[in-house]
């Protein structure tokens, strides 16, 4: 079941009250729209009907999708630095709604389920646009690593983020996108071939280590490797 319950903003351009139904959970085998909003950038967007302001409200919900194996716990971009933090929390909160903690028809579902926290509504799409193009979502934060190291000039800095936005089947590659976390304004685009995909992909030895960082929790993110996990893999 999708959730949702009124909450009161102020509009960010001239400070009156909005009030807008906020989402606290998105079930996408029953609402099949609500992940093609987020796949469109148009979830939780809101107006102010003073000013006509357009802004969007920040995730904070649970996402899940059983056809397609995925469970997200969304958070705000603001939260970043708590990833550690929320990552214990989202995994308290799968153990009893689809893990260990469940009813067994729960577990039964929790089974097929890739349990992951995510930052910011960019974050959020990327893990949906991943699973829809069939993708590894770690190999994806390894190309990201890569491209850090091999391009010469990125824009690299605290609220400045990179994501995969979409493939390019006519250059049999992959779009991925610099953007500001905080208004999601994007600023540099560039494609990369899908052969970087396959190389890590057909080189799991080489890239072992860092995979297993990556997923050390269920915050698979290359930016935890900039902070600091924090914990021992195990």
């Amino acid at each position: 079941m999708s959730l949702f319950h009124p909450v009161n903003l102020v509009c960010p351009h001239c400070e009156a009250p909005v009030t807008m139904m906020a989402v606290g959970s998105v079930n996408a085998d029953r609402r099949p729209d609500l992940r093609e909003d987020i796949l469109e950038d148009r979830f939780q967007d809101t107006g102010c009907g003073a000013c006509g302001e357009g802004f969007r409200l920040q995730p904070q919900f649970n996402y899940l999708d059983a056809g397609r194996g995925q469970w997200i716990a969304a958070m705000p971009a603001s939260r970043l630095r708590d990833h550690l933090e929320l990552e214990d929390e989202a995994k308290a909160l799968f153990d009893t709604s689809y893990g260990a903690q469940a009813p067994a028809a729960a577990r039964d579902v929790g089974n097929g389920l890739a349990v992951r926290l995510t930052f910011g509504w960019p974050a959020v799409r990327e893990k949906l646009l991943v699973k829809q193009l069939g993708l590894d979502d770690t190999i994806v934060e390894m190309m990201k690593l890569h491209i850090l190291r091999s391009v010469e000039s990125v824009p690299m800095a605290e609220g400045i983020e990179l994501r995969l936005v979409e493939a390019d089947e006519e250059a049999d590659g992959y779009v991925f996108a610099w953007l500001e976390t905080g208004s999601e304004q994007f600023l540099e685009y560039m494609t990369i071939p899908a052969e970087l995909y396959r190389a890590i992909q057909g080189n799991p030895e080489g890239w072992a280590v860092i995979r297993q960082r990556l997923e050390n929790g269920c915050f698979v993110d290359m930016q935890k490797l900039y902070m600091g996990e924090g914990r021992q893999p195990g």
